[in-house]
C-alpha cells in the first residue's frame, strides 16, 4: 500500500549510512515536517553510531520499511536496483543517490515500478539544488546560449577504490547540462587518462556545445560552470554559491601624461542568491513531492538520461574511439 501522508509528520529513514547517508539522516532529523524513524546499514556498528548521533534507532531493513513513508537509499551503486525495488514494493517513496542504478535497463525497470505503484522516485543529483545553479536555471531561458563549460576537479581521495570520475563526478554536470538545455544531444567526444581519474567530454547539441572535465588528480578543489551567451558570460561557482554575469565589454585607449594605455572593462552583475545547504533543499523538495503527490524535481527519467550519457562517455574512453554519434532520444 502506498503511504502518502497529508498532515502528520512524514516518517523518514536512511538505508546505508556512510558519509552521504549520515548527512541525509542529519537533515531529515532537522526538517520540521519529518520524523527520522530509523536508519539501517550492513555494518551494525556504523548504524548504531549514526542512530545515536541523530536521536533515532538502528533497525533492520525490513523494520525500517514497515516504519517509513520515505527513505533515502545511499548504498553502493551495485545494490541500488535490488534495494530500491524492495522499497518500492513495500510502498515506500525513494530518493536514491546517483546514479539511479548500475544499468539503464535497471533504471527503466525502477521507473516503471514507481509509476505502477504511484510512488515518488527521485534521483539524488544534488547540484540541481545548489542555490547558484537554481539562479542560473532561472536566467538561462532568456539567454542565447552558445556553450557551457563545467569543471569538477579535486585531489585524490582517501579511499581504497576511488571509483571512476565519470560516474562519480562528471555525472553531476551531465545532469545539469541536460536540465538547462532543451536541445537534443547529437554527438559526444571523450578522452581520459590516469586510470579513470581524469576525463573530458564534449557534447554537441543542436546549437550548443558543452565541455565537461572531471578530475581526481588536481591539487585544488574546483566546482565551476561557465555559460557563454551572445550578450553575456555567466560564471557559476558551486562551492561559493556565487554567480557573476559579465556584460557590455568596453575596450578603449587612454592617454595619460603622453602615455597611451589600453583598458578593457565590462559591467559585472552579481545576482542575489539565497544561500543554503543543497542537501536540505533536495530533501525538502523530495518530501514536498511526496506530500503533494507531484513529480519530483529530478525524476527517474532524468537519472536514466544522465546514466545513459555517462555510460556512453565511459565506453568511448574505454574503447579508444574518442567520438560517437548519439541517436536522438
Amino acid at each position: 500500500m502506498t503511504r502518502t501522508p497529508s498532515s502528520r509528520p512524514i516518517q523518514a529513514g536512511v538505508v546505508g549510512v556512510g558519509s552521504m547517508g549520515a548527512n541525509h539522516a542529519r537533515v531529515y532529523r532537522d526538517l520540521p515536517i519529518v520524523d527520522l524513524a530509523g536508519v539501517t546499514d550492513h555494518d551494525d556498528d556504523i548504524a548504531r553510531r549514526v542512530a545515536n548521533e541523530y536521536d533515532t534507532e538502528a533497525v533492520s531493513f525490513e523494520t525500517l520499511l514497515d516504519r517509513c513513508d520515505v527513505v533515502t537509499v545511499a548504498v553502493p551503486t551495485r545494490a541500488h536496483y535490488e534495494v530500491v525495488s524492495d522499497c518500492l514494493e513495500a510502498g515506500v517513496h525513494v530518493l536514491v543517490e546517483k546514479p539511479i542504478a548500475e544499468t539503464v535497463d535497471q533504471g527503466r525497470r525502477l521507473a516503471a515500478q514507481a509509476r505502477e505503484r504511484g510512488l515518488v522516485l527521485q534521483v539524488g543529483h544534488i547540484e540541481r539544488f545548489n542555490p547558484a545553479v537554481r539562479t542560473v536555471t532561472d536566467l538561462i531561458d532568456d539567454l542565447e546560449v552558445i556553450s557551457l563549460e563545467a569543471e569538477r576537479l579535486g585531489p585524490p581521495i582517501d579511499r581504497t577504490d576511488p571509483g571512476n570520475v565519470i560516474f562519480d563526478l562528471m555525472v553531476h554536470d551531465v545532469d545539469i547540462v541536460d536540465s538547462m538545455l532543451d536541445d537534443q544531444l547529437d554527438s559526444v567526444t571523450a578522452m581520459g587518462t590516469d586510470d579513470g581519474q581524469y576525463a573530458t567530454a564534449t557534447m554537441q547539441y543542436d546549437d550548443v556545445v558543452a565541455s565537461l572535465t572531471a578530475s581526481r588528480v588536481t591539487q585544488k578543489k574546483v566546482r565551476k560552470l561557465t555559460v557563454t551567451a551572445h550578450d553575456c558570460l555567466v560564471e557559476v561557482d558551486y562551492l561559493q554559491q556565487s554567480v557573476l554575469i559579465h556584460r557590455d565589454s568596453y575596450p578603449e585607449y587612454l592617454t595619460d601624461d603622453g602615455t597611451r594605455r589600453y583598458r578593457h572593462e565590462s559591467v559585472v552583475e552579481r545576482p542575489r542568491i539565497d544561500n543554503g545547504e543543497p542537501l536540505r533543499h533536495e530533501l525538502e523538495a523530495f518530501v514536498e513531492a511526496v506530500r503533494t503527490g507531484t513529480e519530483p524535481v529530478v525524476t527517474a527519467e532524468d537519472g536514466i538520461d544522465a546514466l545513459e550519457t555517462v555510460q556512453l562517455i565511459d565506453s568511448i574512453i574505454g574503447n579508444g574511439k574518442q567520438k560517437h554519434e548519439v541517436k536522438v532520444r
